[in-house]
């Protein structure tokens, strides 16, 4: 199953934002929430984007793979799933807009494009061509 190696793979990006985030709350001496340490929040909403954006994706991602959409297609959409999830989780602590934004640009297409896929495999016509 391809979703696997891409989910295996979100969840390791979502272990090392996490370890961010306990690196970051040692160091300000910060248990529960960010004490108002910017560096801090910033880290924290990386790790909170990452796991309110993956898990859908993955889910959208396995149901394409599950319809027996062609092998090449779920490869070409979990690397973009990560590429947009990388990008916006070094964008986001680093201030770096540019990269923040582009992130979540490929997340927010990637999502619409694989919930019209989705519906589209419904219909018996495109179902037939997609799996050609």
């Amino acid at each position: 199953m391809i979703t696997a190696i891409y989910a295996s793979l979100s969840a390791l990006l979502i272990v090392r934002l996490s370890l961010s985030v306990i690196k970051l709350r040692r160091k300000n001496r910060v248990s529960v929430g960010d004490g108002g340490n910017e560096a801090l929040q910033l880290a924290i909403r990386a790790h909170s984007n990452a796991v309110e954006y993956i898990p859908i994706a993955l889910m959208l991602l396995l149901m394409l793979e599950l319809n027996g959409a062609p092998k090449i297609l779920i490869h070409i959409l979990g690397a973009t799933l990560l590429t947009g999830r990388i990008l916006h989780a070094m964008g986001l602590p680093a201030k770096n807009l540019k990269k923040r934004v582009l992130g979540m640009q490929i997340t927010i297409y990637l999502l619409i494009g694989l919930a019209i896929l989705n519906i589209l495999l419904l219909f018996p016509a495109f179902a037939g061509a997609l799996k050609l």
